[in-house]
């Protein structure tokens, strides 16, 4: 056999998420993740299903094709959501929420109801 053949393949620590022993002030790591400027519009986006490149940039006014790249990159490998490429012509991407990504979903929406309360 070769040494690939006998090569275990890892799962993705992105997907399983963690228990931990001790919760401690991790704000600025979730930041790390989800602070850039488009995330938070690029997640709204997908909260609401799988979506394409085009459909991404012209739902989120203002975003250029390059920060959009950047932003689906970096939440793409934060594990936040998955890229999935078909081999069309021209090929057609479309990104999707995963667990991760879902998970999410309440911290933002709190966020959203804390905006209209006081701002």
């Amino acid at each position: 056999m070769s040494t690939l053949e006998n090569e275990k393949v890892a799962p993705l620590s992105n997907y399983v998420p963690k228990e931990p022993k001790v919760i401690e002030c991790s704000i600025e790591r979730t930041l790390e993740v989800i602070g850039g400027k488009w995330s938070f519009l690029v997640l709204r986006e997908l909260f609401c299903g799988t979506r394409r490149f085009g459909e991404l940039q012209r739902q989120i006014m203002g975003i250029s094709p390059k920060s959009l790249t950047d932003t689906l990159r970096h939440l793409e490998e934060h594990g936040v959501l998955e890229r999935t490429a078909y081999p069309t012509v021209p090929v057609t991407v479309e990104y999707t929420l995963t667990p991760k990504g879902e998970d999410l979903h309440q911290i933002l929406k709190e966020m959203k109801l804390w905006s209209a309360k006081w701002t």
